[in-house]
């Protein structure tokens, strides 16, 4: 990875944002999506539900943006906009936890 100004690489940074857990969750989040435009796209029915699995696994953030015009680059803005939210949340609760009783170290 190509380091940054503050010499800590791409995938560090995104570490400290989101944790380890977070991020695994952002990566099943992905794999899902593909997963569900792979398979929509081989579907010759047209008639493929897998939209819903990566939309109901970054739900609830998910659901907020379904109500834009529907297309496809906005279902996956939604999808990509409630995985971010969510890794987000995930992130801070893995810290608030490890942290236990101690108070936030400043930066």
């Amino acid at each position: 990875m190509t380091g940054t100004a503050s010499g800590r690489s791409v995938l560090h940074r995104l570490r400290g944002a989101f944790g380890v857990v977070g991020l695994a969750y952002l990566a099943l989040c992905t794999g899902l999506l593909v997963w569900a435009i792979v398979v929509s796209a081989t579907d010759d029915s047209g008639e493929s539900m897998a939209g819903v699995i990566p939309v109901f696994a970054a739900a609830p953030g998910s659901l907020v943006l379904l109500v834009l015009p529907e297309s496809a680059v906005m279902l996956v803005a939604a999808i990509l906009f409630g995985a971010l939210v969510n890794a987000a949340i995930i992130g801070w609760c893995t810290r608030a936890l490890r942290r236990g009783g101690r108070p936030d170290p400043a930066p």
